[in-house]
C-alpha cells in the first residue's frame, strides 16, 4: 500500500488531470451517442409511421375517386362472396377487378381504424390494375391479396417491426409475391407482426399493437397477427402469413379464420425476412390465410405451378395434387388432447372431442395418439435455436425501444448463464419446468454439442413417424392455442407453443380451422384449470384465456411432410362436419 502511494506521489499531477479528462471525456462520448442513437430511433419509427399514414390516406382517397365514378359498385355483394364465388365471377366477367379492389381496399381501411392490421397500402397496386387484363388466365385473376410485413415487395421495406430494418426497401418482389402477381392476384396491403417476429403477438415500437376482431381487449395472436385481424374482420378475402412456432396457425385460431402452415420447402422462401436469418433448428414455412379451406386450396394450387419452379429451382416441381383434396375416402385419424406440456384450455378440449365425435359418425376411424417426449424435445429446441444465449435476437433490438410484449423474454436472454444457473438450480424444486427452460436458454458449450442436438432433433423425426406409421394413421386432430389472449401475455406463456412448435420441428404441414366458440360453461370450467404441472406459466396460461365467451375456437389438423393436400382434404371434412352440424 505504502508503495502504491509512493509511485501515486511521484506521478505527474498533469498525468492524472489528463486521465481524468480523458475518462470524463469517453464516458461522455458515451452518453452522446447513446442519446443519438436513441434520436435517431425515434426519427426513423417517426418517418415509418409517416410512410404509412400517408399511404393509407392515398388509399382512402383513391377509393373515394373511384365511388364517385362508380355509383353502382355494389361492395356488400362482393364482399359476401367466398374465394370460388368471387374468382368465378371474375373470370366470367360479371365482377370487374376494379369494383372488388376497391370494395376491399374500403373494407381494409375501415378495418384497420379498428383493429391497427396494416402497416401501409401497396399503392403500385393500382397500377397493376390498370393491366390486371393480362393476367386474365390466371387462378387468381383480380383477387386482392394481403400480405405479411416480411414479404419483399419492391421499393418497401420489409421491417419484421425492427428499426434497424426500416428505410432498407426490397429490390425486388420475393417470389411468392411475383407469382400471385403472374396469377392475377393483387397484393393490396402489407400488414403488421410482432418486434422480430420473436413472440406469437403482434405489437411493435413502430406500428404498435394490433388487437382482435371479435374483442378490442384480446390480441390477434402472432406473428402474422395482421393477417388474422385483417381476414377476420373482412378486409382481406385471402392473405400470406410464415409460420416458425404456430405464427400462421395461432392468429387463425384467435381470430377465427382457417391457415395452412405449408411443408417447409414446399413453398418458396427467397425474398421473405426472417427474425432470424440462417437458424436451421426450425423449418420456418409460409401458406395461405383465410376464411374457408377452399381458399386455401384454391391459393396452394396458384402457387405451386411452373413459375414458382423456375422462379426458384430449391422448391420441388409437385403441382397441387387436386385428386388428392377432392378424395373422399374414409381416414384413419389419430387424435390427442394433452401433449405432457400444457393441459388445454376446457374450449381447446372440447373442440376435439366434438370434432372427433362428427368424425366418427360420419365413417372414420379414431385412434390415440401423441408425438412422443414432446417437451424434452422443445427443450433441446430451445438450446439450438440459441446456441450462445439469444445475443442474435438481442443484436436485433439494439438501437431502439424494446416493445413491452417482448420485455419479459428479453429480460431472459440478458442475464448471464451464470445467473440462468443459478435461477434454474434455486427454482427446480418447486417448478422444474421452468428450470429446465431457464437451463435450455445458456446454450450450448460447443459447436460439437450444437451438432449433437441438431442430430438427436433429425433422430426425432424418424421416431415420431415411426410412431405414426405404427399406429398406421393417415392424419391427426390435435389442440391448436385457444382462445385469443388477453392483452400482453403472449410474451410471458412460451410453454404452451409446445402444440404448434413440433409440426414446425417434424416439418409436418398443419392448419387450423374454427370449428366453435367459448361457452359459459367453458368460462366456468376454466376457473378450476389447474394445468399438468400448476407452476406460474400453467396460472397465467388460465389468466390468458379468461373472459373468452363467445370467441373462436378451432383445431389443428396434421399429416405427415410434402402431404399437403391430404392435410387440406382433412380440414375440409372438419370444416364441412361442422358446417352440417350447425345447420
Amino acid at each position: 500500500m505504502e508503495l502504491v502511494k509512493r509511485v501515486a506521489k511521484e506521478i505527474d499531477p498533469r498525468i492524472w488531470t489528463l486521465t481524468t479528462a480523458a475518462c470524463g471525456l469517453g464516458g461522455l462520448v458515451l452518453v452522446v451517442q447513446r442519446i443519438r442513437c436513441h434520436w435517431n430511433a425515434k426519427r426513423k419509427i417517426e418517418r415509418a409511421k409517416e410512410r404509412r399514414a400517408e399511404s393509407l390516406q392515398r388509399a382512402e382517397q383513391a377509393v373515394s375517386r373511384y365511388k364517385d365514378a362508380s355509383p353502382n359498385m355494389d361492395s356488400s355483394l362482393i364482399l359476401s362472396l367466398s374465394l370460388s364465388e368471387l374468382t368465378e365471377q371474375l373470370h366470367e366477367g360479371s365482377l370487374s377487378p376494379e369494383d372488388v379492389f376497391h370494395s376491399y381496399m374500403e373494407k381494409a381501411l375501415h378495418v384497420n381504424k379498428a383493429l391497427n392490421c396494416c402497416t401501409g397500402a401497396l399503392m403500385e397496386s393500382l397500377d397493376q390494375l390498370e393491366t390486371i387484363g393480362s393476367s386474365k388466365d390466371g387462378l387468381l385473376y383480380g383477387v386482392p391479396v394481403s400480405i405479411k410485413d416480411n414479404f419483399g415487395y419492391k421499393n418497401h421495406d420489409s421491417s419484421c417491426g425492427l428499426i434497424k430494418h426500416l428505410e432498407q426497401p426490397a429490390e425486388k418482389d420475393c417470389v411468392i409475391v411475383e407469382v400471385l402477381k403472374r396469377q392475377g392476384a393483387i397484393p393490396f396491403v402489407k400488414t403488421n407482426i410482432p418486434q422480430g417476429l420473436m413472440n406469437y403477438d403482434c405489437s411493435n415500437p413502430i406500428y404498435g399493437q394490433s388487437v382482435n376482431p371479435h374483442n378490442l381487449q384480446k390480441t390477434t395472436g402472432g406473428s402474422s397477427g395482421g393477417e388474422g385481424g385483417l381476414i377476420g374482420g373482412g378486409g382481406s378475402i385471402l392473405g400470406i402469413g410464415t409460420d416458425i412456432g404456430g405464427s400462421i396457425r395461432i392468429p387463425s385460431s384467435f381470430c377465427g379464420i382457417c391457415g395452412l402452415k405449408a411443408t417447409g420447402g414446399r413453398l418458396s422462401s427467397r425474398g421473405i425476412a426472417s427474425g432470424l436469418p440462417g437458424q436451421k433448428s426450425l423449418c420456418a414455412s409460409a401458406g395461405p390465410m383465410a376464411q374457408d379451406v377452399d381458399s386455401l386450396a384454391l391459393c396452394m394450387q396458384a402457387l405451386l405451378c411452373d413459375h414458382m419452379f423456375s422462379l426458384d429451382p430449391t422448391v420441388p416441381p409437385l403441382p397441387f395434387n387436386m385428386k388428392i383434396y377432392q378424395s373422399s375416402e374414409p381416414l384413419r385419424i389419430g387424435y390427442y388432447l394433452n401433449d405432457d406440456c400444457t393441459e388445454p384450455s376446457p374450449s381447446m378440449a372440447r373442440a376435439i372431442t366434438e370434432v372427433k365425435a362428427l368424425l366418427e359418425r360420419a365413417g372414420h376411424t379414431l385412434v390415440p395418439y401423441c408425438p412422443p417426449r414432446v417437451g424434452q424435445v422443445i427443450n433441446g429446441l430451445a438450446k439450438s435455436l440459441f446456441p450462445d444465449g439469444g445475443s442474435p435476437l438481442l443484436d436485433n433490438l439494439k438501437g431502439g425501444p424494446v416493445d413491452q410484449n417482448v420485455a419479459s423474454q428479453v429480460f431472459f436472454y440478458r442475464l448471464s448463464n451464470t445467473m440462468k444457473k443459478i435461477l434454474s438450480l434455486i427454482i427446480r424444486p418447486l417448478f422444474p419446468r421452468m428450470a429446465d427452460t431457464f437451463n435450455a436458454l445458456c446454450g450450448v458449450r460447443s459447436i460439437p454439442n450444437l451438432w449433437k442436438i441438431h442430430t438427436s432433433l433429425e433422430d426425432y423425426i424418424h421416431e415420431a413417424i415411426a410412431e405414426w406409421r405404427r399406429c398406421n394413421i393417415d392424419v391427426l386432430l390435435c389442440p391448436v392455442i385457444g382462445p385469443a389472449y388477453n392483452l400482453h401475455y403472449c410474451g410471458k406463456v412460451s410453454s404452451v407453443l409446445s402444440f404448434t412448435t413440433i409440426y414446425n420441428v417434424l416439418n409436418f404441414p398443419a392448419g387450423v380451422v374454427t370449428v366453435s366458440t367459448v361457452t359459459a360453461e367453458d368460462e366456468e370450467k376454466l376457473k378450476h384449470y389447474k394445468g399438468n404441472y400448476q407452476d406460474p406459466w400453467d396460472k397465467l396460461f388460465k389468466e390468458a384465456v379468461t373472459g373468452g365467451e363467445g370467441l373462436p375456437v378451432g383445431v389443428q389438423c396434421v399429416a405427415l411432410p410434402w402431404q399437403d393436400e391430404l392435410c387440406l382434404r382433412f380440414m375440409k371434412e372438419v370444416e364441412q362436419l361442422v358446417k352440417q352440424k350447425r345447420r
